[in-house]
């Protein structure tokens, strides 16, 4: 699946709704948003489970801002409709792969339920 451009809009919804979201915050004028943006790219063709959605911070200031995006290209991950990643910096092909990996296997339920406690 490739990516979906995500606004303020559609934002809430798709990370609700989906069990796995990856969000790239990324700028026009960011030249590692765009040395990043062919990896994520990749991943979303070749992980057609998980949402990729591509926020351009330019274009939706309040949203990033909401979301504390300090710098680009920022990557945040949500599993269930919580955000369990974010760091800013482009990442290479195998780092991704790797975040993909372990986002896959963590188990929010449980690792919720052990905050509780």
């Amino acid at each position: 699946m490739a990516t979906v451009t995500l606004n303020a809009q559609d934002f809430e919804k798709t990370i609700t709704d989906n069990e796995l979201v990856f969000v790239d915050f990324w700028a026009t004028w960011c030249g590692p948003c765009r040395a990043f943006g062919p990896t994520f790219e990749a991943a979303s063709e070749a992980n057609p489970d998980i949402v990729f959605g591509k926020v351009d911070i330019d274009a939706n200031q309040e949203l990033a801002s909401a979301a504390g995006i300090q710098a680009v290209p920022t990557l945040m991950i949500a599993k269930k409709g919580q955000i369990i990643f974010k760091q800013a910096g482009a990442l290479r092909a195998e780092d991704l792969d790797d975040l993909i990996d372990q986002a896959k296997k963590l188990d929010v339920d449980a690792a919720e339920g052990a905050q509780k406690a």
